[in-house]
């Protein structure tokens, strides 16, 4: 089959970087360059450019889906008799270790919250929903952390249901990077957001679907859109790598630090201790649970070897 039969069959519309900025029309810039700089992740690529080439089109893309899902859910409510209720909508964004899910995640959280009409946006990350440390030792499923059994699932279906039911207060669990725990009796209050957002490696997942035919819901059944954030396998363990050999310099020095230990590593001990955890943990999460579900999102955005955004693919209607 050549090149263009197989563009025909995708169900994606693909887009470069200079095609797709083109559609940002007249969406204003609403954030600052400070405001960028601290939004970037460790040893990413963020700039005004970007922001502009890439998010604020999705921001304008967005506004539009948004604005006709909840003219669709107005629509719904009066065929149904319903009383007038608030139904959040719900964004997902997925993707490896390393590849940049937190910074578009802050991004599109600052852009969104900016709208003329000033929606609430909150947004959650599936971290919270491990399991407590205490509990993936016990089930021996420490070296599975941010595998797809390592999460509370039920919990994490709770809290979605209950959002998407426009529950007021409803609790999320809060995990500390530098513990690499749950924070015992801490949580964030989502209280009926106009637009939640919710990041994590494996919200895109199905698993296993029952013979018998019975509801199963997945944590991608409440999404309204959803984002893979993407790259090539060895680029993003060039990240995870570099990523770890600036943590080494910096929070790892603190000995509350989970990962305290590393710190004395010269540069060749802790190259080598990087490489030992990703392939032997989230390389293959990455290829076993995570890249299999980009193509389950309604947005891709693939990234280059300098975190900037090369192409968009945006799911057919």
């Amino acid at each position: 089959m050549d090149q263009m039969a197989q563009t025909e069959l995708s169900p994606y519309q693909k887009f470069s970087r200079d095609q797709w900025s083109k559609l940002r029309a007249d969406t204003p810039m609403t954030l600052d360059k400070a405001e960028i700089e601290h939004m970037r992740g460790l040893n990413e690529h963020l700039s005004m450019d970007e922001v502009e080439m890439i998010y604020l089109p999705l921001s304008r893309l967005l506004s539009l889906y948004v604005e006709a899902t909840q003219s669709l859910f107005r629509a719904t409510q009066e065929f149904l008799h319903a009383g007038k209720a608030k139904m959040p909508y719900i964004i997902g964004i997925g993707g490896s270790v390393a590849v940049g899910k937190s910074t578009t995640a802050r991004v599109l959280k600052a852009l969104l919250a900016r709208w003329p009409s000033t929606p609430k946006v909150d947004l959650v990350t599936t971290d919270g929903f491990l399991y407590p440390n205490a509990v993936l030792e016990e089930e021996r499923l420490m070296d599975r952390k941010g595998f797809p059994e390592s999460y509370d699932r039920a919990a994490i279906l709770e809290f979605l249901t209950r959002i998407k039911a426009g529950d007021r207060s409803v609790p999320a669990p809060v995990y500390s990077h530098f513990t690499y725990d749950i924070v015992e009796g801490q949580h964030v209050v989502v209280d009926r957001p106009d637009i939640l957002i919710l990041e994590g490696l494996n919200v895109l997942q199905t698993g296993t679907m029952p013979r018998d035919g019975e509801a199963i819901p997945f944590v991608s059944d409440f999404f309204d859109f959803s984002i893979y954030l993407d790259a090539d396998v060895q680029t993003v363990e060039d990240w995870y790598v570099s990523r770890f050999l600036r943590l080494r310099q910096t929070a790892f020095r603190d000995p509350g630090s989970y990962f305290h230990r590393y710190a004395q590593l010269d540069d060749d001990e802790a190259r080598e201790t990087a490489l030992k955890i990703w392939n032997t943990i989230n390389l293959p999460n990455l290829m076993d649970n995570v890249r299999p579900t980009r193509h389950r999102a309604d947005l891709i955005l693939r990234k280059g070897d300098d975190h900037r955004i090369e192409s968009v693919s945006l799911r057919k209607l």
